[in-house]
Order: C-alpha cells, then sequence, then structure tokens
C-alpha cells in the first residue's frame, strides 16, 4: 500500500468532470424523464393510500436518466463542468525499482 509522504509534490493537474456538481443535472434529467412518461396518467391522487406504480415509475426514471448522463459524461466529457485534480509524483527513493 502507497503511504503519504509530506515529501510529495504536485507534478501537475489533469481536468476530470467535476461529479458532485451532476447532482442537479440527474434531477433535472429524472424529472422531465418521470413527465414524459406519466404525461398520460390520471391526474387523480388519492393521498390516502400508496401508489407503487408511482415509485417503480420514479425509480424507473432516475435509471434512464442516470445511465444517459453516464454515457454523455464518458463519450463527451467536454459537455460537463470541469475541476483541476492535482497528481503527485513520488520522490527519488520512493520510485518502484
Amino acid at each position: 500500500m502507497f503511504a503519504y509522504n509530506a515529501e510529495m509534490h504536485i507534478a501537475g493537474v489533469r481536468a476530470q468532470v467535476d461529479h458532485a456538481r451532476l447532482g442537479p443535472s440527474l434531477l433535472i434529467a429524472s424529472s422531465l424523464v418521470l413527465a414524459i412518461r406519466t404525461a398520460r396518467w390520471s391526474r387523480e391522487i388519492d393521498g390516502s393510500t400508496s401508489q407503487p406504480e408511482w415509485d417503480a415509475e420514479v425509480e424507473h426514471s432516475v435509471r434512464i436518466a442516470y445511465r444517459v448522463l453516464t454515457h454523455l459524461v464518458a463519450k463527451f466529457p467536454g459537455f460537463f463542468a470541469k475541476k483541476d485534480v492535482p497528481w503527485y509524483q513520488p520522490d527519488e527513493d520512493e520510485s518502484p525499482q
């Protein structure tokens, strides 16, 4: 296992998709999928009973949106906000032999 050494220094940075900022995109996308899939459903909602079909539909909409977002991040990372992630270079005495 690699142990942290205070002697390591940043050798550079790489741009990486900022996954923390994708949450709102996933929320909006899954809401749109849910709205489209349930547009023709009855407007009558009985608040006193559980509606498992709604729960299943919400889960399915999130699954669809997540798969699409994952595909887009993998194929087109330039569409999304980036953050700089440092990468470290070990000292001479720590390099593998």
